[in-house]
């Protein structure tokens, strides 16, 4: 799904981004509701930021990547942590691009996401290549997510990755459902 986001260019700066868990939902500018084999999860766009909510029988979820007013936890290159009953790995990269390949990332991307059943992008006014996608699927019993934060003034893409799965039992086998 592709939208028009109606609000000003506001998170300007990728170093601005920051990294949480557990934050209760924030205003959202769009969203798309999931249904992935027994887990609920809600895409959102925040601006240039992006939060998803996974809620399954086991608990819930919340990742949220913007600029948080006060935080002191800037996006990390990667996480690896529990969360309840969930082994929760997290991922970033910031691709710097001349603006010529800035242009065909931003529209392979969009046209990636917006053809998606699972994707969602919003395009900010003024600008084709100032966007966020997010793009979610379930694999082997996981959900992942994607997500792209474009920041074309600085030829900036900000790109994350997402793993949540169940947690390893005792004995050291983890139990791994065959879902799709």
């Amino acid at each position: 799904m592709l939208t028009t986001l109606n609000t000003s260019y506001t998170d300007t700066r990728a170093a601005d981004l920051a990294w949480a868990l557990g934050r209760e939902p924030l205003p959202a500018l769009a969203t798309l509701d999931l249904e992935l084999t027994g887990s609920k999860l809600q895409l959102r766009l925040l601006g240039a930021s992006h939060q998803v909510l996974l809620e399954e029988e086991r608990g819930i979820c919340s990742e949220t990547v913007a600029c948080i007013p006060g935080s002191s936890t800037p996006l990390p290159l990667g996480v690896a942590k529990r969360v309840g009953d969930w082994e929760y790995e997290f991922a970033a990269r910031v691709e710097v691009l001349t603006p010529g390949s800035f242009a065909g990332r931003a529209q392979e991307l969009l046209a990636l996401v917006s053809d998606h059943p699972h994707g969602l992008a919003g395009v900010f006014p003024g600008s084709p290549h100032a966007f966020t996608a997010m793009l979610a699927q379930r694999h082997e019993g996981q959900v992942h997510w994607r997500t792209w934060h474009a920041y074309p003034q600085d030829g900036q893409l900000v790109a994350t990755r997402t793993r949540v799965g169940e947690r390893a039992r005792a004995g050291g086998r983890a139990r791994v459902a065959r879902q799709n």
